[in-house]
């Protein structure tokens, strides 16, 4: 079956907080939703379009610095042409926007953003990161439950 809904979790994952988006995919990964492909990556690239292409949703889960709130954010995206890839390297956005421009279509797509203090070489999550994976892991699972009924479609395998 092919996935229709695409995670992908990127960041530095030698960073320390910088790696929670790559974590919380790895996670959604080992759930073996049949529906669901989680893909943790460094960093967003053109290629990942044409998995994009087939989705029919994306979500990305990403570290951010907070200002004022501590919150898991969840916000939703559009593909942003104003938004240019630099080089080899992408925002959520502007890889929407490719994707539309290179397959006539992009999935409908949701933003997941954890809180992050630690930036320092290290693979270990500050309290803050670790708070906030559980939370995003919670949210992700509502919005697939929303979406679809995914834990009906587990594989076990």
């Amino acid at each position: 079956m092919n996935a229709t809904v695409m995670v992908i979790g990127y960041g530095n994952d030698l960073r320390s907080d910088d790696g929670i988006g790559q974590r919380i995919a790895d996670e959604i990964a080992s759930w073996h939703l049949s529906a669901v492909k989680s893909l943790a990556v460094h960093q967003l690239t053109p290629e990942l379009a044409d998995a994009l292409a087939n989705a029919e949703l994306a979500i990305f889960v990403d570290a951010y610095v907070p200002s004022e709130s501590f919150d898991v954010q969840v916000q939703s995206l559009s593909p942003a042409v104003d938004h240019a890839i630099a080089g080899h390297t992408a925002d959520p956005q502007s890889l929407l926007a490719l994707t539309r421009i290179l397959y006539g279509h992009c999935p409908p797509a949701l933003w997941v953003t954890v809180p992050a203090v630690n930036f320092e070489f290290g693979d270990r999550f500050s309290e803050i990161t670790e708070t906030g994976k559980a939370i995003a892991l919670g949210k992700i699972m509502q919005i697939l439950d929303k979406f679809k009924n995914f834990w009906m479609k587990s594989n076990p395998c």
